[in-house]
């Protein structure tokens, strides 16, 4: 055995004779780490023992192997990284400005399903034959989806997206060049003002974080409730309740789905609705919602401002065939306010690519759109369209027309 092998081997003898956690309890792990090293240095001196050359290194090792998440512990604690995902043992890659990357990590199937258990132990979520997929979130808040064979061909598929948010407010994103500062301005009075907003995007986009962004303009004296797949959202209001699905259990029951909490978030008192995203027919229930005059915002998967608008006519459809577009249609323009677009360039930076107004007209079953913000040569500028219910925005004192002067500005 070498030195990390001795040093790992004691460590655990003394975690489990004391009783603890390494999930919940790292810092007091690390006091064990540092006691054994100490004492492995001192009986080294004796000979019998491997001499312990980088005493910072092995206790780094140490402590990722036992209350870590071993090798792939270093790229969770990287800041830069932003995915990790396993297709196979020998497999590992991860994401770093939006470009991915084929590490020199190489694991054994063992290994693989000895983490996966370890990173779902904290979520109470589970996976196996009869339920081959999981969602979870890891305790630093980073996203953990697994699939497991025969649903893949053979090894187990693992993808952790971390979140890193790096930033919190309208603000911070003008600073990274996600968003001009009209824009952001614009925004922040759309917020206030109480319109529904629909962020849309591609996977990895940014969707979360400016749905984050964008909740910190909410009033702090509104109570919002948030329906998520699983926790992602980070509010930085006083009165917020997060909700989250549930898988079923191994017996089938008890599963709880998006549509649920979307319709429990009403008898909450909610001053305002956020769904983290929708998929499928759940976006029916936030649209009745949305419909009852209780302001929201979601995000969806979407190419564009335009395909995110005709996503959500469609996917109310899926709640049953006596759903029809003759409902949904009229229901998405009466209800939807702004939608904004946000992608991923090529060299991996996240910008706002548009924002539309829905002012509510409906030509045939076409929903009419109005650009606000739209890129050109490479840059948000103003277009000359308006937002619906100027009403809301003079009665938080805000001149619609000067804030979107972008001679003003």
């Amino acid at each position: 055995m070498d030195v990390v092998d001795v040093v790992e081997t004691e460590v655990r003898e003394l975690v489990r004779r004391r009783g603890l956690d390494p999930l919940v309890d790292a810092s007091a792990v690390r006091d064990v780490v540092s006691e054994v090293l100490s004492d492995y240095d001192e009986r080294s001196l004796s000979g019998n023992l491997p001499p312990l050359i980088d005493p910072g290194a092995v206790a780094q090792r140490v402590h990722d192997a036992v209350a870590g998440l071993g090798p792939l512990q270093r790229y969770l604690d990287d800041p830069e990284l932003e995915e990790l995902w396993i297709n196979e043992p020998g497999r590992v890659f991860v994401a770093r400005r939006g470009k991915s990357e084929l590490t020199n990590t190489i694991l054994d199937a063992g290994q693989v399903r000895d983490l996966v258990e370890r990173m779902l132990k904290s979520s109470n979520r589970r996976v196996d034959l009869a339920s081959p997929f999981v969602d979870a979130t890891l305790p630093d808040g980073s996203r953990l989806h697994v699939v497991i064979p025969d649903v893949t061909r053979a090894h187990w598929a693992v993808n952790i997206r971390k979140f890193v948010v790096r930033a919190h407010h309208l603000d911070e994103l003008v600073s990274l060049g996600t968003l001009t500062d009209p824009a952001a301005r614009f925004l922040e009075a759309a917020v206030a003002a109480g319109l529904n907003v629909i962020v849309a995007g591609g996977t990895q986009a940014g969707k979360t974080t400016l749905l984050n962004c964008l909740a910190a303009a909410i009033p702090a004296y509104e109570r919002v409730i948030t329906c998520e797949e699983v926790f992602e959202l980070q509010i930085p209001l006083p009165d917020v309740v997060s909700l989250q699905c549930r898988q079923p259990s191994l017996e089938g029951t008890g599963e709880i789905r998006l549509r649920r909490l979307v319709k429990e978030s009403l008898r909450m008192r909610p001053s305002r609705i956020l769904v983290g995203e929708v998929r499928e027919s759940e976006c029916l229930d936030l649209l009745i919602a949305l419909n009852s005059g209780l302001p929201g915002m979601c995000s969806i998967h979407a190419n564009s401002a335009h395909e995110a608008v005709t996503k959500l006519c469609t996917l109310p459809l899926l709640a049953g065939e006596n759903v029809g577009h003759g409902f949904v249609v009229p229901t998405v323009a009466g209800c939807v306010d702004l939608v904004v677009h946000i992608a991923t360039e090529p060299d991996g930076q996240r910008r706002v690519r548009e924002i539309v107004a829905v002012p509510g007209r409906v030509e045939g079953s076409v929903i009419e759109i109005e650009d606000l913000f739209v890129t050109r040569d490479g840059a948000l500028v103003r277009a000359n369209g308006f937002p619906p219910h100027a009403e809301r925005f003079v009665r938080i004192g805000v001149d619609l027309v000067r804030l979107l002067d972008d001679r003003a500005a």
